[in-house]
């Protein structure tokens, strides 16, 4: 247990002008910026009042995890962002609360448990050869125009696998950032559905999880949305008709393989069809939505997000990248990888976890609001109260990381001497009974991919080109699109 001092009592924060309308402003223009400002200048527990709002940021682990678990049924997510949500999501799990909540969460649970994702494996891998096989089929950004160009104008094909034409084939510099998203988009489209999309409607579908993202964050600091037919709201329209067209053209066709008595693929549809609640009912064609959607937008944007960051510690580390990629080539020995093989990997486990730290997919929790006066840490919260929690900064925390700001994987190793670190200090998929239902699919998808771009490629950055920002647009992604280079092995 990481020592906690007392919380000062009035609580600090920086002074009301024009009722925290510059505040607002601010953690509109830089939300992670501006928390890291009032860490650093008031302490662990900063109170703001913006809008007439009680506004209470919490960057202590141990009083993060007390609010996650302990006060967890005094707490709501704050309900204009989930409003916001729901433009997309319905009312799936994400956008639930209390009864309802508790009741799809229980009923999705099992399928999302690690023994049930074992069995997406090969779909995974499936996927990933897809992508790795035909790079420059992929659609990907390139130097010179679309797909993926050569360094010296010889492109790499098919034949560029694990272990094969390192001498003949060159370089490839290539939107990374649009080949991982290509490719968990195609990873979650055969494990929810079994299927394969073509390459522009999986582009069109990438395209569309981003705008919302774009969207949705600007959304969250005004009081109510436009109208959705308001003529600036023409790429949010596009973006939700082109999902929920996707989404409901796949749960057609399984009602109408059915009909026909054909049996269902062993896939997340599957298992989503075949829930019942506690009268024996099943989910009617609207819950069907919006829990693939869910599914769907959850389980793609935060890989694609994972896996670009560790593409770039990758490439800005060799000597970590060199350690992985020989422990991948002497457990896997050019096979693809299977389930088994995800515990035969420490190292490149370890850079996941480094790189989770660094820049986790979703840095910045929901914000809560409580629901009656709450005690935390010897503080009492009063009702309706709003509570901002942000791993992302906890992560980088230098009293509990040394050299927080360095890629080193070695410090979540016991056996290499890193001091302990607090519970708390590192959680990237959140803590506590709303902790992300999807972990176990995101690691294991994460690790298969990971090993399969290092069995075929090294990756080093372009020369002369900037290091990443990462910029907070519901998911932590790159200001502009990553783009690496990649060596054939």
């Amino acid at each position: 247990m990481s020592h906690v001092l007392p919380i000062p009592v009035p609580i600090p924060g920086p002074p009301t002008r024009w009722g925290g309308l510059p505040e607002v402003l601010a953690l509109r223009r830089d939300y992670l910026g501006h928390l890291r400002h009032l860490q650093r200048r008031y302490g662990d527990v900063v109170h703001q009042r913006l809008l007439g709002l009680d506004d209470f940021c919490f960057f202590h682990p141990d009083h993060v995890r007390e609010l996650l678990i302990a006060g967890h049924d005094g707490l709501i997510r704050w309900e204009r962002a989930t409003a916001v949500f729901a433009d997309a999501h319905g009312h799936s799990v994400l956008v639930a609360e209390g009864p309802a909540w508790q009741r799809q969460r229980k009923l999705l649970q099992p399928g999302f448990s690690p023994q049930r994702v074992t069995g997406f494996v090969p779909l995974m891998v499936e996927a990933a050869r897809r992508a790795l096989e035909h790079l420059p089929d992929a659609g990907v950004g390139s130097d010179g125009g679309a797909g993926v160009g050569s360094d010296g104008g010889a492109g790499v094909g098919a034949g560029g696998g694990a272990g094969g034409g390192s001498g003949e084939a060159r370089a490839v510099t290539l939107d990374f950032e649009s080949l991982m998203t290509l490719l968990t988009m195609d990873v979650i489209l055969r494990t929810l559905f079994s299927a394969g999309e073509g390459d522009a409607a999986v582009a069109e579908a990438a395209w569309a999880v981003h705008e919302l993202g774009k969207v949705a964050m600007g959304e969250m600091y005004v009081p109510v949305s436009a109208p959705l037919w308001a003529p600036w709201k023409r790429g949010k329209r596009r973006a939700l008709r082109s999902l929920d067209g996707l989404i409901r053209g796949h749960l057609a066709i399984r009602r109408e393989h059915a009909r026909q008595g054909a049996p269902a693929p062993d896939d997340l549809l599957a298992m989503l069809m075949a829930l019942r609640d506690e009268h024996g009912a099943p989910l009617d064609d609207t819950a069907l939505r919006d829990e693939c959607m869910t599914t769907f937008l959850a389980g793609h944007e935060t890989s694609a997000a994972a896996l670009t960051w560790w593409g770039w510690c990758m490439a800005a580390h060799p000597d970590a990248q060199r350690r992985a990629a020989d422990e991948v080539d002497a457990v896997l020995g050019g096979r693809e990888p299977g389930a088994a093989d995800l515990t035969r990997l420490p190292w490149l486990s370890l850079c996941i976890k480094e790189t989770l730290r660094l820049f986790p997919p979703a840095p910045a929790l929901f914000s809560r609001r409580t629901t009656q006066p709450l005690d935390i840490a010897g503080l009492r919260l009063p009702r309706g109260a709003m509570l901002r929690l942000t791993p992302g900064l906890i992560q980088r925390d230098p009293r509990w990381f040394d050299e927080p700001e360095s890629f080193r994987p070695e410090r979540f190793d016991p056996a290499a001497g890193h001091r302990e670190i607090p519970r708390g200090a590192w959680m990237p998929f959140g803590a506590g009974p709303r902790v992300c239902l999807g972990s176990h699919f995101a690691l294991m998808e994460i690790t298969l991919i990971a090993a399969m771009v290092l069995q075929r490629y090294r990756l080093a950055p372009v020369p002369g080109a900037p290091v990443p920002e990462p910029v907070l647009n519901i998911t932590l992604r790159p200001a502009t699109p990553l783009r690496l280079r990649l060596l054939p092995r």
